[in-house]
């Protein structure tokens, strides 16, 4: 079992990426589960044509017990088991918390176990690495971490935090950083800013995702572009990405 973080600041695409990556994982006949680790729950909308799946924290706001192995996710495109952590009622507790809550309820339904996934994908917020947000890392949940960012400041910097906490755990055999995937934004010289930022971190960049219309035009299906047309060329680079995932050892991944 592949176990993949896809870390990226709020905005950049991550979860754009995170969704096309799994459902082309499908395509290759890969058993997936990807699990949305935002407040916003919106990581996997658009595996589920639009009828996403409860997060697990409103559930638990919702209902006295706990959500079962029912109710913690939901099937869907390509069977794709989808997801979402949620967060705190908008103003009021940790929204790392949600992660940490749904990553023990995970544990004790045995999810992996009856799932038997060949890969788990969490889709993770990159603003703030604090306990919650930084859990996939050094828990023992993902092994192999890829940072989404464009040649903008802001996300650079995000990218720049993330690395920094992954840092703090290298001595602990936890995950490590694998690569940068470059999700453009049309800056000026955005590949060579992006690709200066990965040398400076000894990083490849494994992925460069164009500004394309039809990865909107199909969100605004409610599906994945890799799903809405598979032969579009930006559904071509998802799925050599997915490939590149899959044929490269972790060992070797960096």
């Amino acid at each position: 079992m592949r176990k993949f973080a896809i870390y990226g600041k709020g905005g950049i695409g991550k979860s754009t990426t995170a969704a096309n990556i799994s459902a082309s994982l499908a395509r290759l006949g890969k058993k997936v589960i990807q699990i949305g680790c935002d407040p916003k729950a919106d990581s996997t909308w658009n595996l589920l044509h639009g009828e996403p799946v409860m997060p697990v924290m409103d559930y638990y706001r919702t209902y006295t017990e706990e959500p079962d192995f029912e109710h913690i996710g939901k099937t869907g495109y390509g069977g794709v088991f989808c997801i979402e952590t949620g967060g705190p009622t908008p103003g009021l507790g940790c929204a790392g918390r949600g992660i940490i809550a749904t990553f023990d309820l995970i544990d004790e339904l045995e999810v992996f176990d009856r799932i038997q996934p060949d890969v788990v994908l969490y889709d993770v917020l990159g603003d703030v690495v604090c306990g919650g947000f930084s859990a996939p890392i050094r828990d023992g949940y993902a092994d192999e971490i890829f940072i989404v960012t464009s040649g903008e400041k802001m996300a650079l910097y995000a990218a720049g935090n993330i690395i920094k906490a992954v840092e703090n755990f290298k001595d602990r055999g936890y995950a490590q950083v694998r690569g940068i995937i470059l999700n453009r934004r049309n800056v000026e010289n955005e590949y060579d800013i992006v690709q200066a930022f990965a040398n400076s971190h000894n990083l490849p960049i494994i992925a460069d995702i164009p500004r394309s219309k039809e990865i909107q035009y199909y969100e605004n299906q409610g599906m994945t572009v890799v799903e809405g047309n598979p032969d579009l060329p930006v559904s071509l680079l998802y799925q050599e990405l997915a490939r590149k995932l899959m044929d490269t050892p972790a060992s070797d991944a960096r």
